[in-house]
């Protein structure tokens, strides 16, 4: 199977979410941004201007775009072509919401480290990530957060080392990408590996299929791990090329079409026919 560039032009790219409409919208990590990309036209529109980082993303039921907001990262001191890669106005780490119009709002603000990714339940509630910058300043200071229908914000879960993507299952249990695997954290606390070990490069954004199968970026080995629900590595989809795999959602009207962005040079490329369709996601009610 072979990845197809759908759009160029993306500073640092992650985040991609399939709209009903038809597009995806992707973020730009480096650029404060988000981009709509037709993927019929390979039309790139840079809608929104999110400042700082605008990280992992999902969608609200009126089309409005959920940002994970990381603050913002200074890329000049990176090596090789990341310090190539302009670095947006910081702004407080914070949970955003983008309009339609390109319209920004902050939903929730203060004592945050650097939000990452973003799941969205089936009871309306926004979690996610906030591991902090890369690496982290202390020993574990990762945690999950809780964006409730009422506007709390709390913490979910806490104690991570490290934790990027996420996803919400149907029971009521998260996954997440933490350290070098997957770790599924239930209600009550308990957690368990589903993966400890996913290669090198560990994992970035992933999304799953409606088997359960999990989709994850695999960063480094630039291309997308397929886990099973037991653990199993099942298959690898490279995206080729020198850049660097970020994150995953699976699009198209009939959920088929697996969206990966990649952060350098800064694209959306897809794999089409997937032989499993997405996994629905619910949108957040955004009724606040």
């Amino acid at each position: 199977m072979r990845a197809e560039v759908v759009a160029v032009g993306i500073p640092f790219a992650e985040g991609p979410v399939w709209c009903p409409d038809g597009t995806v919208v992707a973020t730009s990590v480096a650029g404060g941004a988000l981009h709509r990309i037709d993927p019929a036209s390979g039309g790139n529109d840079r809608f929104a201007v999110t400042l700082g980082g605008a990280n992992g993303a999902a969608l609200a039921a009126d089309g409005s775009i959920l940002v994970a907001q990381n603050g913002g990262i200074d890329f000049s001191g990176f090596p090789g072509p990341f310090a190539d890669l302009p670095s947006s106005p910081p702004t407080e780490p914070a949970l955003q919401i983008a309009a339609p119009d390109g319209t920004v709002r902050t939903l929730a603000v203060g004592g945050l480290l650097a939000p990452n990714d973003i799941a969205v339940t089936g009871a309306g509630e926004i979690l996610f990530t906030d591991p902090g910058h890369f690496p982290p300043a202390s020993e574990r200071p990762g945690r999950v957060m809780s964006f409730g229908r009422d506007g709390t914000l709390r913490v979910w879960a806490d104690g991570f080392g490290y934790c990027n993507g996420i996803v919400a299952e149907p029971a009521g249990s998260i996954v997440v990408v933490e350290g070098r695997g997957l770790q599924r954290v239930h209600p009550d606390g308990a957690r368990e590996w589903v993966i400890e070990d996913l290669g090198p490069g560990g994992g970035d954004g992933f999304c799953c299929d409606a088997d359960g199968r999990f989709y994850v970026a695999a960063t480094v080995e630039r291309g997308v791990r397929v886990v099973d629900p037991d653990g199993s590595v099942v298959d690898f989809l490279p995206t080729g090329g020198d850049g660097l795999t970020t994150n995953c959602c699976f699009g198209g009207p009939d959920l088929r079409t697996l969206y990966v962005t990649d952060a350098l040079p800064g694209a959306l490329l897809a794999f089409e026919s997937m032989p499993t369709p997405g996994r629905a996601l619910p949108a957040w009610p955004g009724d606040l």
